[in-house]
């Protein structure tokens, strides 16, 4: 129900934007979010957007990431500015169940992952 696109390998300092599409059902009443994930370690939080577009963001990634959501459009946006190494991941597009949270287990529907590969 929910199809993410956009990653792939870019330089230190490059941009990328991640879309993530949904179908099914609505969501406008919902939170979504992006995580990420590298083997080995827990799926971390990277950008949630409430139903009403009130947004959070990791430390990690405050100043360079935004996030933003196309209700008519049932579709939810990750911009990556200043990517660096560190940044490197598959990422996930997820919809809570709720009009807001920042749980990933409070998420029911994800999205397949998009990898995100940033080279030094």
């Amino acid at each position: 129900q929910l199809q993410a696109s956009g990653g792939g390998l870019v330089q230190a300092g490059g941009s990328l934007r991640l879309s993530c599409v949904a179908s099914g059902r609505a969501f406008s009443n919902n939170a979504m979010g992006w995580f990420r994930q590298v083997p080995g370690k827990q799926r971390e939080l990277v950008a949630v957007i409430s139903g009403g577009g009130n947004t959070i963001s990791a430390d990690s990634v405050k100043g360079r990431f935004t996030i933003s959501r196309d209700n008519p459009k049932n579709a939810v946006y990750l911009q990556m500015n200043s990517l660096k190494p560190e940044d490197t991941a598959v990422y996930y597009c997820a919809a809570s169940r709720y009009y807001y949270s920042s749980h990933y287990d409070e998420y029911d529907y994800w999205g397949q992952g998009t990898l995100v590969t940033v080279s030094s």
